[in-house]
């Protein structure tokens, strides 16, 4: 039992080491001066420190613009897919209607196909609508995301039926239902799939890359390409900044919903 459990701890500091060490040392390569970054043997620590890397990163790329851009998609993107999500779940599990079965067959697939196969009949359908540089380029395209119905339906699926039939008893509305009933016991799945379309929706590269040439539109991701790109690849500090900038946003996030998302996946998994 003893060394199970002695395996079980060097597992574990085995897979926090995988993940915390590129992580630290992206953060001190932040900090580091050019020099530094290449001195051998490797230094752990920033001698000196050089936080100007920060400041380097919004007056040589236009950084506050494509943070703008990432909170205005990411924002937009996480109301409307949060929206539809649940108003289809929530059809999907206590509405009758002809073919809802198969209906629900075809989101499963969709799950399946990956998002790169719809990009050139989406790309041909924007650019035709003149859409390009847009944020509706960006933003309608991405809009439908069958994950959160799945979730969400498995959810209220397994709600307890004594207390929706109690809410009819009452005269509840079908409406009323989802908003007085319903979304109250729900909410560390919704917190869940909202958290999980926040940050997907934060890291989008590939369309927005597609669809948006100049920096008006462009989200964040956009920007550590650019910014690499005049940076090339010998002045990583910069860069590093750039990538901790981006990052500490979904990391706030993430630390402050995990308790709640964590929950809300293992209720989403009990009933299909």
């Amino acid at each position: 039992m003893k060394i199970s459990r002695i395996l079980g701890y060097l597992a574990m500091a085995f897979a926090f080491a995988v993940v915390a060490v590129p992580v630290y040392f992206i953060i001190i390569t932040s900090l580091k001066e050019h020099s530094d970054i290449y001195s051998d043997p490797i230094t752990w620590w920033p001698n000196p420190f050089a936080p100007e890397n920060y400041r380097y990163v919004f007056e040589t790329v236009n950084f506050g613009q494509y943070l703008r851009n990432s909170i205005i998609i990411t924002t937009v993107l996480t109301v409307i897919e949060v929206v539809l999500g649940v108003l289809t779940a929530y059809a999907f599990a206590f509405l009758e209607f002809p073919g809802r079965k198969v209906l629900f067959l075809f989101v499963i697939a969709s799950l399946m196909v990956p998002s790169q196969i719809t990009i050139i009949s989406n790309y041909a359908l924007v650019a035709e609508l003149g859409w390009r540089n847009t944020f509706q380029g960006i933003i309608i395209p991405l809009a439908g995301v069958a994950f959160g119905t799945f979730l969400m339906r498995n959810h209220f699926l397994s709600l307890p039926r004594e207390v929706m039939e109690a809410a009819e008893m009452d005269g509840t509305g079908f409406l009323r239902k989802l908003f007085r009933v319903v979304l109250p016991m729900s909410w560390p799945t919704l917190i869940a799939f909202i958290l999980i379309t926040v940050v997907t929706e934060w890291n989008q590269y590939l369309w927005p890359f597609l669809m948006s040439d100049t920096d008006a539109v462009a989200p964040l991701p956009i920007g550590l390409t650019q910014l690499q790109n005049n940076e090339g690849l010998s002045n990583w500090g910069p860069v590093m900044a750039g990538t901790v900038i981006a990052t500490i946003p979904m990391i706030i996030v993430f630390i402050l919903l995990q308790r709640h998302m964590i929950k809300g996946l293992t209720a989403g998994a009990v009933k299909g």
